[in-house]
């Protein structure tokens, strides 16, 4: 699928489908379909009266289109209301039309500047339009013989005079960019565990390693980690037949760099919960566990083209919890990589254990900001869904820096408190934290302070990701079942803001 942008109306865009966006409860039409309107006789209102299309939020009509019109078909897609009209309005209507072009195996389709309003820029909406059209045509087929249906071959952006459409190429660059690293990452978590084992982790982090050669990849092997007093990450790993590895990449920008940030992934390659073994039901989808680690590496397919101004370190400790003869027990004490002591009571909070060690390790760059990404909690879930992103904070700044970044990038996030009177529910009489609290009761919060602990004051911000990271029902028309990628685009959008 081609997608470029074209100067001009999108009316007199000769293609097989042209997408038309309607706002409900609009008093008459305007724009593009009013234009249409006026080309062909009042046809679009008798159709829209007709056929009783209000313009709805997620509807979609496919309508033929009278002779010498332009278009073979219209795809009428609902909006909502002109108040609602957001980034994500703009998203959802392109991968609505992908949907209803492959339905219609429409080659050529035309879509204007779906939800263009004052205030929001061309090169927004032009983004945040590829972004869903290109999500919208994802799937996962490594496993398939074949895969049905067929996409459209071209797919124009019209903008309507010369620096519109400038700005709309941008856009769809970034669209592009922004979109090719969720796929990267969606690929990752769809790999099911017995081809996603933590060495495959580490080959898709060499991978990365591109001509331009801004890129570079450390991998700490067991023996390593030993030396680096890594308990946590080496206790976690201790029951399964596949070594741990700390992977973490460098990305250095050709000028000198205005900021150092670390981000640190979970890369928990198949959490069964270790001894403390999680039913049936949930093990099923725990290859979503370094869904953490695969934004990271989402992020770091597309970096040397994003071209951040900042030196950026991406570190995840790739390993699997299981259980055996060999698997850490409930009431173990491990001793981290900072020295400090952590008692196991149940090993399927074993992702906060691996990322003490990688928070630790974090530090130890120097990074002016730490941002770790984690599918951390069934907590965050139960508080906030299946679609929103926790965000546990100790820099209001930077906090607001990733809610502006996650508006952009059309990804949910809700702030959540680490409340510090709730820090005496990590600590253990045995050894200087203990890995679960003592209540059922905010479990969210009570392992965002448990992180907090090892990142020595530095700026810091925790993800949430236990939700939308992976789903097993379409949360939207561009993220259907299974790995989303979700977080990429927020780094994207953050490290472009630096």
């Amino acid at each position: 699928m081609n997608i470029q942008t074209k100067k001009g109306s999108a009316a007199q865009v000769p293609c097989d489908l042209l997408v038309v966006g309607i706002v409900e409860e609009a008093k008459r039409l305007d724009g593009l379909a009013a234009e249409i309107d006026t080309e062909t006789d009042g046809f679009l209102s008798r159709v829209l009266e007709d056929l009783n299309f209000k313009g709805k939020t997620g509807s979609v009509m496919v309508v033929q289109t009278p002779e010498k019109f332009s278009a073979k078909r219209i795809a009428l897609i609902g909006l909502g209301k002109a108040p609602a009209l957001t980034l994500e309005t703009s998203r959802i209507a392109a991968a609505i039309a992908f949907e209803a072009a492959k339905l219609w195996r429409a080659k050529t389709v035309v879509l204007p500047l779906i939800g263009l309003r004052k205030g929001v820029g061309v090169k927004q909406i032009a983004k945040a339009m590829v972004e869903g059209a290109r999500l919208a045509a994802y799937r996962f087929v490594r496993y398939k013989k074949e895969e049905n249906g067929s996409e459209p071959e071209t797919v124009f952006i019209v903008a309507p005079n010369g620096n519109d459409a400038r700005q709309a190429e941008i856009g769809i660059e970034q669209g592009e960019l922004a979109s090719q690293g969720t796929i990267f990452a969606r690929d990752l978590v769809n790999t099911p565990s017995v081809h996603m084992t933590p060495a495959d982790l580490v080959k898709a982090a060499k991978s990365l390693i591109k001509k331009k050669g801004l890129i570079c990849v450390v991998v700490h092997d067991k023996k390593e980690l030993e030396k680096m007093g890594a308990g946590g990450i080496l206790g976690v790993a201790q029951g399964s037949d596949h070594d741990p590895f700390l992977v973490h990449l460098v990305y250095k920008p050709k000028v000198k760099a205005k900021k150092r940030v670390a981000i640190v992934g979970k890369a928990l390659t198949f959490d069964s919960g270790g001894l403390s073994l999680k039913l049936a039901d949930s093990m099923m989808t725990m290859k979503c566990d370094m869904a953490g680690a695969a934004a990271v590496l989402g992020l770091f397919s597309v970096i040397e083209e994003l071209a951040p101004n900042a030196e950026v370190h991406g570190i995840f400790a790739a390993c699997e919890n299981m259980p055996s003869g060999k698997a850490i027990r409930p009431g173990d004490i491990l001793t981290l990589m900072n020295g400090k002591t952590l008692e196991i009571l149940n090993t399927d909070a074993e992702g906060r254990v691996t990322l003490a060690d990688a928070l630790t390790y974090a530090v130890k760059q120097e990074p002016s900001v730490i941002i770790d990404l984690a599918t951390l909690t069934g907590a965050c879930m139960v508080a906030l869904g299946e679609e929103i992103t926790g965000l546990m904070s100790n820099n209001e700044a930077l906090a607001e820096k990733l809610k502006c970044a996650a508006v952009e990038a059309g990804e949910l996030v809700w702030e959540l408190p680490l409340e510090k009177r709730y820090k005496k529910e990590i600590e253990s009489e045995v050894a200087d934290y203990k890995n679960i609290p003592s209540t059922r009761y905010g479990g969210a919060l009570t392992a965002g302070l448990l992180l907090e602990e090892f990142v020595e004051g530095k700026p810091w911000a925790h993800l949430d990701i236990a939700g939308p990271a992976f789903t097993e029902k379409p949360l939207n028309a561009y993220a259907k079942k299974g790995g989303t990628g979700h977080g990429v685009r927020t780094l994207i959008e953050y490290l472009r803001g630096i």
